[in-house]
C-alpha cells in the first residue's frame, strides 16, 4: 500500500481500502460512507480518485496494479484448461466475446448526450468488450467507448483482434458482424445461423445454435456476476465517468479471483 497516499490521518490504510470495497461492492453514494466513517463527502471522493485510477499522483494504484489479473494466456494455456462442456463442440475456442454497457447520468454536452446514447438500452451509458476464456476466466477488456457505438466497431478498434492467432474460433452473438476481420488473422468466427431469407433453419443449424447458447451463456453469466459489484449497476455521474475505466479494471479483476462460473 505504499504506493498510495492517504488522505485522511484519522483514517488508517485499512480503512481507506474498506471505503474503496464498500463503494464498489455495495454501490453507496459518497454521502452514506462519509456518515458511516465520520468524515466529508470531499474526503471520500479525494480518496476514490486517489486509490482507484492507475496511476494517482505519479504513482501506481489499484488499477494498475490489478490489471495483471486481467491477462490473455496463450493458446496452449486455454487448450489445457478447457472444460469438457466447451471441448467437446468447439475445440479450437480461444475466447467468447460479448459486449457491457454501464449507466452513466445525462451529459449537459449535447455532442456527449449523442456519443453515449444506447438504442439497444435506451439510456446513456458507456459499453466495454469483454472477453473471457472458455474456463470462465476475463481474458480481455476494452476501454470504455460511447453506448452509441456498434459492437463490431469497438470490436474492430479496441485491440482485440491483434490478440487472436492462426485456428482461433471466437465465439459471439449475432451482433458481432466482424468474420472478414478475423478471418486476416486466421481466426473463425463463430455465431448463430441468421434466419433472414429463409422459412425456417436446417435440423443441423438448430442443433449448432443450440450448442452455441449452452456455451455462450457462460459470458453472460461472468458479466452478470461481474455486475455484482453493485457500483456497476448505478447510475454514474458524469463527474465521474472519468475514472470508470478505472473502477471497471478494479472489478474485473477482482471477479477473476473468483470461482469459475463454468463447469470443469
Amino acid at each position: 500500500m505504499g504506493s498510495v497516499e492517504r488522505i485522511h490521518n484519522k483514517l488508517t490504510v485499512e480503512d481507506h481500502l474498506l471505503i474503496i470495497l464498500m463503494k464498489l461492492r455495495l454501490g453507496l453514494c459518497n454521502t452514506d460512507l462519509a456518515y458511516r466513517f465520520q468524515v466529508s463527502k470531499t474526503t471520500i471522493s479525494n480518496i476514490l480518485r486517489s486509490w482507484v485510477p492507475a496511476i494517482s499522483l505519479g504513482y501506481p494504484a489499484m488499477a494498475f496494479i490489478l490489471k495483471s489479473l486481467i491477462k490473455w494466456p496463450s493458446k496452449g494455456a486455454v487448450l489445457k484448461n478447457m472444460p469438457k462442456i466447451i471441448k467437446c463442440n468447439f475445440k479450437r475456442c480461444r475466447c467468447i466475446i460479448d459486449c457491457a454497457e454501464i449507466f452513466i447520468a445525462r451529459p449537459s454536452s449535447l455532442t456527449a448526450r449523442a456519443q453515449t446514447w444506447s438504442n439497444y438500452k435506451h439510456n446513456n451509458t458507456i459499453k466495454y468488450l469483454i472477453a473471457i476464456t472458455p474456463a470462465g476466466a476475463i481474458s480481455f477488456l476494452s476501454p470504455g467507448w460511447g453506448g452509441r457505438v456498434l459492437d463490431k466497431q469497438i470490436t474492430n478498434e479496441s485491440g482485440f483482434l491483434k490478440l487472436l492467432e492462426p485456428r482461433d474460433e471466437v465465439l459471439a452473438d449475432r451482433g458481432f458482424l466482424i468474420r472478414d476481420k478475423l478471418a486476416a488473422y486466421g481466426a473463425t468466427l463463430r455465431i448463430p445461423h441468421f434466419t433472414k431469407g429463409k422459412k425456417q433453419l436446417s435440423a443441423q443449424e438448430v442443433d449448432t445454435a443450440r450448442q452455441l447458447s449452452c456455451v455462450r451463456i457462460h459470458v453472460e453469466r461472468v458479466i452478470g456476476w461481474w455486475k455484482n459489484f453493485k457500483i456497476l449497476q448505478t447510475v454514474i455521474l458524469v463527474s465521474q465517468v472519468n475514472i470508470l475505466d478505472d473502477v471497471v479494471i478494479v472489478c474485473d479483476a477482482l471477479t477473476n479471483l473468483c470461482k469459475s462460473v463454468v463447469p470443469k
